[in-house]
């Protein structure tokens, strides 16, 4: 079979690799159908890694993926063949002091697949099958739409930022930064009750796809830094900022739009900048950051799949994956593209 492999920055090849092979105790065979390119594939395509982490290997990239079952090993119960999953690309040891705290996004001994953090790598999710261990999977209705559960990862991702914000009933809320998660987490924010969601970002396109998930206002801030202004009239008119660019520039601007007693919520990763000090301790602000997820990743499947949250504005574009050069090149384009899939059927 063939999988979507990084041998070094802008060496992405499609590779023949052995069958899975018949599945042991507890797991599954799943056959890959879709999978979406992230943020941290387009690193290790364009860069090799980031930061300190670096390939050393070739590795098969992606983690955000969603299947077919076509083999079930003994001791499985709930899930059978043909039935539809998405998998959880996070495996915690569940022994740590934080996983035995449930905070299991902090692992210190995480898995995750299609990550360069670990030596041999973990390797990823983009080939045509997997065996995998049955807890990955969360088993979706016959009939979804499997571009949609691929997005499960990434919503998930937005789920725990909200989350980590509290109620939002009723609140007036600013995404900065309107990439996937950007998008997705204005869906999150609708979900939880939103009032009033601003977007913000420098490219009209990325915009437009925000409008589309529910963005009440959009904010092009590279050609109207003046609207931008006004959401920090009478010490800032937004109870919660979910800060999606990683932009140290975008941080320190929400640090005007939020009001006094307000969040603000890092979502994005992003390089080290200064920041207002003296309007975090003035305005009395709350800063907390978002990292990845746990118990959100079944929650973002089955929101999917009942059709709860609709993240079909995102999918911009759904690539062969032996056409991967091409699908992470157009990936890259943010003029182009949102969320650019490859499609393993």
């Amino acid at each position: 079979m063939y999988s979507v492999v990084i041998h070094s920055p802008h060496d992405l090849r499609v590779d023949q690799i052995d069958q899975p092979g018949t599945p042991e105790p507890g797991t599954i065979t799943v056959q890959i159908d879709k999978g979406g390119i992230c943020g941290s594939d387009l690193h290790y395509y364009h860069n090799g890694g980031f930061g300190t982490v670096k390939i050393r290997e070739p590795m098969v990239l992606g983690h955000e993926v969603a299947g077919t079952i076509i083999a079930v090993g003994q001791n499985v119960t709930g899930l059978a063949v043909n039935d539809k999953v998405a998998v959880n690309p996070s495996m915690p040891c569940n022994q740590c002091q934080y996983c035995r705290t449930n905070m299991r996004n902090q692992c210190i001994d995480m898995r995750f697949f299609g990550s360069a953090m670990r030596f041999p790598h973990q390797q990823g999710l983009f080939r045509q099958q997997i065996n995998l261990p049955a807890e990955q999977l969360v088993k979706l209705s016959p009939d979804i739409n499997m571009e949609h559960a691929a997005c499960s990862e990434p919503l998930a991702v937005c789920l725990h930022a909200v989350r980590q914000a509290g109620a939002l009933s009723g609140k007036k809320v600013l995404v900065s930064g309107c990439g996937p998660i950007g998008c997705l987490t204005i869906l999150a924010a609708a979900h939880s009750g939103a009032h009033w969601i601003t977007a913000t970002d420098l490219s009209k396109a990325a915009l437009d796809v925000a409008s589309q998930a529910g963005a009440n206002s959009c904010i092009d801030v590279a050609r109207n830094a003046d609207a931008f202004k006004t959401l920090g009239m009478n010490k800032g008119t937004q109870d919660v900022v979910f800060e999606c660019s990683g932009s140290p520039q975008a941080l320190a601007s929400a640090f005007d739009a939020v009001k006094p007693g307000g969040t603000i919520i890092t979502v994005g990763l992003g390089g080290n900048g200064e920041l207002p000090l003296s309007l975090a301790v003035t305005k009395e602000v709350r800063m907390i950051g978002s990292f990845r997820f746990d118990a959100e990743f079944a929650q973002a499947a089955e929101l999917i799949d009942r059709k709860v949250i609709d993240v079909s504005p995102i999918i911009s574009s759904v690539l062969p994956f032996r056409d991967a050069k091409t699908a992470f090149d157009l990936a890259s384009d943010r003029s182009q593209s949102m969320k650019v899939q490859l499609d393993f059927g």
